[in-house]
């Protein structure tokens, strides 16, 4: 009688291990339900990255990737901006593989809470607790207001500097306007063209920049070498966030006369905001004609 018991016990054992559904805490990191968690498996999506304790992932349609660290089944996964118990949400449709270990599924992530806390469930059974894992959707682009200067070189031509503007605020200090409203900024770049960068179809693939400067934090800070004076030079600006959302800024720039070493040369610059489409890449088309002295658009303001 005894042995009979032992069997029992070993052959309930083994089916609770192949569904997964076993009670148990799980690791930092893996998720937690409501009361008691089942195993928890990992939950990647394909873009997010951590920053600063929390996960981030792009907005717009993503790959979710359940891995359990034995066969399971069903498998339920949930995307939404609450507890689960009053908001479900909506369901993915995920796919096994072979062993019924790995889930696959895609989904299109929006930001409807502005860079808000929101979260994916996992469920294993119906009177299993659910894994809850948080993240924060960036759909957000980086943004900067970057002033330019140009002064007299020692022989012939003009230094440009392009650095992000600053202000002075009695109570705040100095302010920069360099920044991303959600995952933040990874990283920045300028590269310079003294012929029109674009071909007719907006491909970049053939154009050489003659100057780039490039950072990984803000603030926006580049100097070029002596750039010929009453010379049409093509300016293109970069800042991508960490989960990699793009922002992209346009000029146009000329030399109008050299001013003695270190000191001001005047200059045109045209910021280009009219854009056009070609397929799925969008470019400039070069026609603004209204000058300034800075790119861009403030963060913050």
């Amino acid at each position: 009688m005894k042995k009979l018991l032992l069997v029992l016990l070993v052959v309930a054992l083994a089916a609770f291990l192949f569904v997964g559904c076993i009670p148990t805490t799980p690791g930092e990191g893996e998720g937690e339900g409501e009361g008691e968690a089942e195993i928890c498996p990992t939950v990647h999506i394909t873009s997010q990255v951590a920053v600063g304790g929390k996960t981030y992932i792009k907005g717009g349609k993503q790959t979710i990737t359940v891995t359990f660290a034995v066969p399971t089944e069903p498998v339920s996964v949930y995307v939404g901006s609450g507890l689960k118990v009053t908001l479900p949400g909506e369901e993915v449709v995920m796919y096994p593989n072979a062993t019924k270990t790995v889930y696959t599924g895609t989904y299109p992530f929006g930001d409807t809470n502005k860079c808000g806390e929101a979260y994916i469930y996992v469920e294993t059974c119906e009177t299993c607790a659910y894994c809850k894992y948080p993240y924060t959707v960036d759909s957000l682009k980086p943004m900067d207001l970057i002033d330019v200067t140009a002064k007299g070189c020692t022989c012939v031509g003009c230094n440009v500097y392009f650095k992000t503007h600053t202000s002075v605020d009695e109570c705040l200090g100095i302010t920069g306007c360099c920044g991303d409203a959600c995952s933040g900024v990874a990283s920045w770049s300028i590269s310079i063209y003294d012929t029109s960068p674009f071909d007719a179809c907006c491909d970049l693939v053939c154009a050489t920049p003659i100057e780039t400067c490039s950072g990984t934090a803000c603030p926006v800070d580049c100097s070029t070498s002596c750039l010929t004076v009453k010379k049409q030079y093509y300016v293109i600006i970069s800042l991508v966030d960490n989960v990699g959302n793009e922002q992209k800024y346009y000029a146009m720039l000329k030399l109008t006369s050299q001013g003695a070493a270190g000191k001001a040369c005047t200059f045109d610059l045209i910021p280009q905001t009219t854009m056009k489409t070609v397929g799925t890449v969008i470019c400039p088309t070069w026609t603004d004609t209204d000058t300034a002295d800075s790119i861009g658009t403030c963060y913050g303001v």
